[in-house]
Formats: C-alpha cells, sequence, structure tokens
C-alpha cells in the first residue's frame, strides 16, 4: 500500500550517540578528565619543590627572625607558645666531652662557625657602652648608671614576647590596713619576672653570636627564662644542671626547647663545666649579671606598675643578693615620681644587700643557702651596678624572718590563689612583719616576681605556716585507760568546733601510773584566739595536760 504522504523520512542522526568507528562520548570525555588532573597535579609537586628549594635558601641567608613575627599573632595580641613549626634542635656533635647527656629530641639543624675572639667580646657590638672584664662571665657590669629610656627602649622591645601582668588590688588590704596592689609577676610563661631582662638580653646579641648559640649552668629562674626565651627565638641553647637538681625541673627546661646536660654534684661544677664548653664551641655563657641591657629588662616592671596603680606611694620588691629587679625598677620609679618610695626586702638569715651597702661594695664571702626554698633570696651580690643603683635610689631595706615568708606564703595561696616560693612572697612578709607601720593607710604595690615552688616544698611550707599561724596545734594528756574517757576528750574537742587531725595512743612506754594511757592529739583551729579558747577549755577539765610548742 503507498502512502499518501509520500516515501518515509529519515530520521536526523543523534549527535550524543557515536559512530560505528568512534567509543562514547562519556569515555572521552572522562579520559580528558584524568589526563587534566594528572597535568595539574603534576605542575603543583614540581611548583611545591620549587618552593620547598627558595625557603631553604632563605633559611640559610636569613638572619634571627624579628622578636613579634615569634610572639605576635596577626591581630597583634601576644601568644606564649610556639609558631609555625618546631624550633630546630641542637646538634649534639659540637658538643666535646660534655659530660652525661640523657636524650636529644627533634631534628638537627646546625650552623658553620668560627671562634674570632673571646667570649667576653662577643656582646661588644650590642653592649657598647658597657666595659668589657674578664672577671665573672661574658656579661659585665656597666660603671654607668641605666637612663629612663634605657627602659623605655626595653620595654617596647620586648612589649611582645612577654605578659602585661595584671597589678590588682588585693582582699588582703583590710587584714594590714593599706591599699594593697599585688603585681603578679609569676603569671609569666615560666613563672618568673626573668623572662623580661633575659628576653631584652638575648635580642640585643649580636646575629652571629644568635647562630652559634648560648650555655647556662644553673637550674634557677634565670636558666629557666633563657631556656624558653632562647628557643623561641631560635637560638641554640645548653643549660648544664648538677645531678641534684629536681627532675621536675630538668624535664620543664627540655620541654622549653634547649639541650640539658647532667654535669656534677654541684653547682660550681656545672659552672665550670660550661665555661669550658663555651671556649671549645663558641657559645655564649650567660650568667645572671647586673649588665645595663639586663636590668633594663627587669626595670619595665616599674613603668608597669607606675602605669596601673594611679596616686602610688610606696612599692615593695624582693632585693637579697639579686637586686637587679629593685635597682631597674626603682630608676624608672624615682624618675617619674621621686616622691615613691622605693623598698627592697630581704631574708634575716641572708642579708646580703644590707652588708654590701654597710661595705659599699658586694660581698662575695657571704654564707648562702643551697636549698631550693631559698632559690635566688640567698644569692650572693652579684655586681656593683645594682648595688649602685640601690644604694642611690632605693629608700629603705628590710629583713624578714622565714617564718614571715612561711606565713605570706600562705596568705597568698588563701587570699589571692597564687602560689609563690620565697622570692615571691617575700615582699609581702613585711607586711606580715609589721616591719612597715609608716604605710599604714597609703596605697602600697607589691611585686611577687616568681611562682616555681616545688611541689614537696609547697606541702612543707603549708604545713609549717599552719602551725606557724595558731591554726594547727598539738597537745597530749593522760587519761586512765577505761571506757569512754577517750570519748569525753573528743565531747570536748567538737563542743569547741575543732578538727581533729590527728589522735595517738601510747600504752607500753608510760611514765606515769599503771592503768593509764597518754593520748597526743593534732587538731586545726581557726586562728589564734580559738587556738587559746580551746587551750582553756583543755586545761580547766584536764590540768595536767601538755601543750606542745612549736
Amino acid at each position: 500500500m503507498v502512502s499518501l504522504w509520500g516515501p518515509p523520512k529519515a530520521r536526523p542522526m543523534d549527535m550524543t550517540t557515536p559512530g560505528p568507528f568512534l567509543p562514547p562520548y562519556g569515555v572521552v570525555v572522562g579520559v580528558l578528565l584524568h589526563l587534566v588532573v594528572y597535568l595539574v597535579a603534576v605542575l603543583y609537586s614540581y611548583a611545591e619543590q620549587l618552593l620547598l628549594k627558595k625557603d631553604e635558601s632563605k633559611i640559610k641567608k636569613q638572619d634571627t627572625p624579628a622578636l613579634c613575627d615569634l610572639h605576635c599573632c596577626k591581630d597583634g595580641l601576644m601568644r606564649n607558645g610556639l609558631i609555625g613549626q618546631k624550633q630546630p634542635s641542637i646538634n649534639p656533635e659540637r658538643l666535646k666531652d660534655f659530660g652525661e647527656e640523657d636524650y636529644l629530641n627533634g631534628d638537627v639543624k646546625t650552623w658553620e662557625m668560627k671562634i674570632v675572639s673571646r667570649n667576653e667580646e662577643l656582646l661588644r657590638d650590642a653592649l657598647s657602652r658597657i666595659p668589657q672584664s674578664s672577671s665573672r662571665t661574658s656579661l659585665s657590669s656597666c660603671n654607668k648608671l641605666i637612663r629612663f629610656e634605657d627602659i623605655s627602649a626595653a620595654a617596647f622591645k620586648i612589649q611582645c614576647g612577654v605578659q602585661k601582668t595584671p597589678c590588682m588590688y588585693s582582699r588582703l588590704s583590710k587584714q594590714y590596713g593599706m591599699d594593697i596592689y599585688l603585681k603578679k609577676e609569676f603569671l609569666q610563661y615560666t613563672g618568673s619576672v626573668k623572662e623580661r631582662g633575659v628576653l631584652y638580653l638575648l635580642t640585643s646579641l649580636p646575629q652571629d653570636q644568635q647562630r652559634k648559640g648560648v650555655i647556662v649552668a644553673s637550674d634557677s629562674n634565670f636558666s629557666m627564662a633563657v631556656a624558653y626565651h632562647a628557643a623561641e627565638l631560635r637560638i641554640p641553647v645548653f643549660v648544664i644542671m648538677s645531678t641534684s637538681t629536681p627532675p621536675a625541673r630538668v624535664k620543664m627546661c627540655r620541654e622549653y626547647g634547649a639541650m640539658v646536660i647532667s654535669y656534677g654534684t654541684t653547682a660550681k661544677d656545672s659552672q665550670t663545666h660550661a665555661r669550658r664548653l663555651a671556649q671549645e664551641n663558641g657559645y655564649l655563657y650567660l650568667e645572671e649579671e647586673d649588665s645595663a641591657v639586663y636590668l633594663s629588662g627587669l626595670g619595665t616592671v616599674g613603668l608597669e606598675v607606675y602605669e596601673q596603680v594611679p596616686k602610688l606611694d610606696a612599692v615593695i620588691f624582693p632585693a637579697g643578693g639579686h637586686c637587679g629587679l629593685l635597682a631597674g625598677s626603682a630608676a624608672v620609679l624615682k624618675h617619674l615620681n621621686p616622691h615613691i618610695s622605693v623598698i627592697g626586702v630581704e631574708s634575716e638569715s641572708f642579708p646580703v644587700l644590707q652588708q654590701s651597702l654597710k661595705a659599699g661594695h658586694p660581698i662575695e664571702d657571704q654564707a648562702c643557702s643551697n636549698h631550693h626554698f631559698y632559690g635566688d633570696v640567698s644569692g650572693l651580690c652579684f655586681g656593683s651596678n645594682s648595688l649602685q643603683l640601690t644604694g642611690k635610689l632605693v629608700d629603705k631595706v628590710v629583713a624578714v624572718r622565714e617564718e614571715d615568708i612561711l606565713i605570706s606564703i600562705l596568705r597568698l595561696l588563701e587570699y589571692e590563689r597564687a602560689t609563690v616560693d620565697a622570692e615571691g612572697a617575700i615582699g609581702l612578709a613585711a607586711l606580715v612583719a609589721g616591719k612597715l607601720p609608716e604605710l599604714k593607710g597609703k596605697r602600697v604595690a607589691i611585686v611577687i616576681c616568681s611562682g616555681n615552688l616545688e611541689l614537696h616544698l609547697l606541702q612543707q611550707c603549708i604545713a609549717r605556716a599552719l602551725t606557724l599561724d595558731n591554726r594547727v596545734c598539738r597537745f597530749s594528756l593522760v587519761l586512765s585507760d577505761c571506757p569512754g574517757d577517750i570519748s569525753k576528750l573528743l565531747e570536748i574537742l567538737a563542743r569547741e568546733e575543732t578538727r581533729v587531725l590527728d589522735i595517738k595512743q601510747e600504752r607500753t612506754f608510760v611514765t606515769s601510773e599503771l592503768f593509764t594511757v597518754e593520748v597526743t592529739c593534732t587538731v586545726e583551729t581557726r586562728d589564734k584566739i580559738h587556738t587559746a579558747q580551746l587551750r582553756n577549755a583543755l586545761l580547766e577539765r584536764y590540768p595536767t595536760a601538755t601543750w606542745i610548742e612549736r
């Protein structure tokens, strides 16, 4: 049958359908996409290799990074921590006969070095105003007193690297009858005010010396600050510690980024070994002294206190042999307001500063304590520059007992929730001991400069301070060994609202009558008045009761 519409028309060719000799179009597109991705990956890998080579060439030529680049974020806020990649570790092959090294963490990166002169001359570029000396260390004392401009420059340079710690009104004010403001320098990253002087000192070193590295020999707050800030600035740092150093300090110093080496049984052995390593390897041996740079960094505390507390009447600082904080801060406070009283406080057992001021020169043969509780409080007087500044600018230096320091540690822990050591609490100890009655009714700032107290010492200090504060007491009495006698004693203690900490009974070694028991009780009271009330109640019921004095 023939269609009326004529022969059927051919369908138009479907462009999405491949011809008989061509693959499907989806396959073609997939292959092209895989090819594009492969090319992009190859180009990216090649570009990454070029960037790595470029960065390595920059690192070799680049000087030490700026301080603010290491410590500041993009928005200008300070950050105490590691920025970016981990600091380069130190090559142990550079040490010759280093002694007893435990381990070395991290990658190793070295710099070529050449010793061209003595270590005493390495700071000459940065400290051109300071005459060099070959006496105790490579950082020598400055015969010229530091100026306010020096401290202002130090404050500007270290502002990104250290905390601007708060200076807050204290709840202890009512107890001591004056407005007390506490400058909490123990909140620094390493728990010490020494960071200020150390950071300014390290940033003032010549660049070639920063590449070679520095070395210190102690477990003091100064060494901890050097370990942390040198690592932050990517300066190779070695810390030589004696084998008697507490393990916690060794661990902390390693975590800061330093190479810690255990050598010798005394601090003198460690110092001798560190000096020898410095001479053989070109490191700069650092020791806490009163160079102008170090004192200027410490003096920034006084500048901050003056800015934070208006209308100050007096500022109290820790003193002792290491009086750099007192001297540097006094320079700026007296410049800003000569009427502010600057007061130093040292230990009565180690009156190094008072004896040095009386003699007119640093006393080096003064006996000092190696116990970790005292820290820098019992150190030797380390320079004539600090002594000269102290004698000229400080209004008063007082000495306090060890008992007053312990009670100050307890007060700060209770009222401020601040855990500090002897150096940090010694300023408040002057008020606890009543050595400054002229400050009643005035506005006083106290610098709490350190909070590095070992845990086992903290426990001992608190227990001893509670006893000294008449809040833990002990008594003994003899009772008949009959049922109910102990319960009657406990009823009296409960009626007087005391807390029994310990109770012991002795029946065998009793020198009194037969069938008696000697009872020894340790109790906690609220204060001195409460202790007196308990004592009277016990003597009224047990006349033979014996109060065990502390």
